[in-house]
């Protein structure tokens, strides 16, 4: 069954059809790259609705839905619709915009738009579970990260900008093979590594500072997403002390992983070590986020998600504990972890010891 026989079965009850508008969801369904296109499911047939700009790769690529070409897309809709008896339609309620939604209701008034999030979770749902092929993808993307990661280590020296740093690295990846990022590149010196979200900014590099990297490649659409945090000259042993802290933290948190195990148990494992430490107060985010088409999917480890959230075998979820002291110095580690068939995998290959440039 491909992945649009799928969405035909995952139809909500009370729902003739199925909107899809996004790209991510139209390129998890039909396997087509674009920045525009309107899948349209039924329960019995599916059509993939494009511009003249994709209709060659469409038809070439698109399976499991009827391509057409797009002309007066409304009309088009209404058409079909009505050729399959279809009243009521289920959307993206995390990707629609409540001004699109407007305007489909009022130019196919005719039709009832729902705006319950039982599709769009069958959808998220679907995506948490990675196929073989995205799985290639995504062990793609890592590669070029990790190879990424040995290529800058020589370049970071004092005196050496946030934004110096950032972009070399982004060069070495793009050198790798990567289309492009996954987001935004976080390189975050001395103080600045206390800020977990920190953007790369004008401050050189200086002796003593911990270097926290969190950054990703984007391959055959899919994203990687890895931390590390470096010492630049001989680090503190208070600096030593957190470093350790939080490295004990994540491989606990890797080792909680199964699947099976509750999402939030996962996070409660690395997150008591910490607090334990004497450093509850300053680990402030989630442990970790699954990866895929966006990188940030679900689910996550999380102190507030539902307990009845399970690791399920074929999810990739990162494992990213922290330790931000203001105004003063940060740690963060990250590795993708996957659930195998025969266990957890983790899909980071980079050296996690502290490294002392």
């Amino acid at each position: 069954m491909n992945r649009i026989e799928k969405l035909s079965k995952a139809l909500p009850e009370g729902a003739d059809a199925a909107l899809i508008t996004s790209d991510v969801n139209r390129r998890y369904f039909t396997g087509l790259g674009s920045s525009a296109g309107t899948l349209l499911a039924f329960r019995d047939a599916a059509y993939f609705i494009i511009d003249f700009r994709y209709i060659e790769v469409a038809k070439a690529t698109v399976t499991g839905a009827r391509v057409m070409l797009q002309e007066k897309l409304t009309e088009q809709l209404d058409t079909l619709l009505k050729k399959h008896g279809a009243q009521t339609v289920a959307i993206e309620t995390d990707y629609l915009t409540v001004g699109t939604l407007e305007q489909y209701r009022q130019k196919l008034s005719g039709y009832e738009f729902l705006t319950e999030s039982t599709l769009n979770d069958a959808i998220l749902s679907m995506r948490s579970v990675k196929e073989p092929q995205e799985l290639e993808c995504i062990q793609k993307a890592q590669a070029i990260t990790d190879a990424a990661f040995q290529d800058i280590l020589d370049f970071i020296q004092p005196g050496k900008t946030e934004k110096e740093i950032a972009a070399y690295l982004e060069y070495c990846m793009r050198r790798r093979g990567a289309d492009g990022l996954a987001f935004e590149t976080i390189a975050a010196g001395g103080p600045n590594s206390a800020k977990p979200h920190a953007v790369p900014g004008d401050r050189p590099l200086q002796t003593g500072d911990f270097f926290t990297l969190d950054y990703g490649a984007s391959w055959g659409g899919y994203c990687s997403d890895m931390t590390r945090t470096v010492a630049v000259g001989e680090p503190t042993e208070e600096m030593r002390r957190v470093y350790q802290t939080v490295l004990e933290a994540q491989c606990l948190g890797i080792r909680t992983a199964q699947a099976g195990v509750s999402c939030r148990a996962v996070d409660a494992a690395a997150r008591e070590l910490i607090y334990k430490a004497g450093y509850e107060g300053c680990f402030g985010h989630s442990l970790g986020h699954s990866v895929g088409l966006e990188i940030h999917e679900m689910p996550g480890f999380s102190p507030s998600i539902d307990p009845q959230t399970l690791c399920r075998e074929g999810m990739v979820i990162t494992v990213e504990p922290g330790v931000y002291l203001e105004g003063r110095f940060g740690v963060r580690i990250e590795d993708m972890v996957w659930f195998a068939p025969d266990g957890t995998k983790d899909l980071t290959n980079s050296p996690k010891e502290l490294i002392i440039l």
